[in-house]
């Protein structure tokens, strides 16, 4: 996963928050989340920015009907989890999204780790060998850990008023530091490529990370789950401001400071219902397609 694209490491903070991409410009953040290898239903997604009256264009597509950053340094683009697995085409949205790691500038394309990503960095830990996460090689996990060690996939990212991360947390938690311990046990798994008891090696970087690796004990979306599994039922109302996605939803939900945006899959097969999440210092809004086709935005205040 993310093994054919080159572009250099983001080291912090340009890996944690976008304060670091700040000091010229003030980007919006547009964030999609739980694309799982539906390359069609994320592009429409992508391109409906971009009809939006207020907003540029963040992609462009090729004759091929490939995409390509449009977004100057304009725009960062959070993938907030979950590229892979459910779909068809897991392959081509990992090349999309490496495609416009390359062209977008430098930190401008962010991937948070969802639990399907886990499926790669720990895959002795789940039964998923019928989907793409489950059956990569050896060699393709290297290439996806070293895209973590090079901060180009995160446990999470600070925008302005709130942090990106696949499923959250109900209490608070420093960017920073799980970034950390996501490449601290990516190091780890790293290390233990071709280990005879992969199992035990996994469960190790699990129990020593618990709020990035962990799938919880009750069940694996449970109360306790780590901030790539927690169901967003188990979300109170004073949780601290996050957009997740992880938990399907017909339209983006807020509950307290908490928006939930995985709306993909559960609008795939109707007309309209696309979503994105976009930030500005100043607001946080739904821009999404209704199914007569109108693009539209709603606002969250806080």
């Amino acid at each position: 996963m993310l093994d054919s694209h080159d572009a250099d490491p983001v080291p912090p903070p340009e890996r944690d928050s976008v304060s670091a991409l700040t000091r010229d410009s003030e980007p919006t953040i547009v964030s999609i989340s739980d694309i799982h290898g539906f390359l069609g239903e994320a592009q429409n997604t992508l391109l409906m920015l971009g009809e939006h009256p207020h907003y540029d264009p963040i992609v462009e597509t090729d004759a091929a009907r490939r995409l390509h950053w449009a977004g100057g340094e304009e725009y960062v683009l959070v993938f907030n989890g979950d590229l892979v697995d459910r779909g068809p085409q897991s392959e081509r949205v990992v090349k999309m999204v490496a495609r416009l790691i390359d062209e977008a500038p430098h930190g401008h394309v962010r991937v948070t780790v969802g639990n399907h990503e886990m499926g790669v960095l720990t895959p002795a830990l789940y039964n998923w060998s019928d989907w793409y996460s489950g059956t990569r090689s050896e060699d393709e996990r290297r290439a996806f850990i070293e895209q973590v060690l090079d901060g180009h996939v995160v446990a999470a990212y600070d925008g302005y008023n709130t942090t990106y991360v696949h499923a959250g947390q109900p209490e608070s938690f420093d960017v920073e530091t799980v970034n950390e311990q996501l490449a601290a046990g990516a190091q780890q798994l790293l290390d233990e490529l071709g280990s005879p008891d992969p199992f035990d090696r996994q469960r190790e970087v699990v129990d020593q990370y618990p709020r990035v690796f962990d799938y919880g004990s009750e069940t694996s979306r449970g109360p306790d789950a780590g901030l790539t599994w927690l169901d967003f039922e188990y979300m109170p109302e004073d949780a601290p401001p996050q957009v997740v996605g992880h938990t399907r939803q017909d339209a983006p939900i807020r509950r307290g400071s908490v928006i939930c945006q995985n709306v993909l899959r559960k609008n795939r097969r109707k007309e309209g219902g696309e979503a994105l999440i976009v930030e500005t210092p100043e607001k946080i809004a739904a821009v999404g397609r209704s199914p007569e086709g109108h693009v539209g935005e709603y606002s969250f205040s806080f």
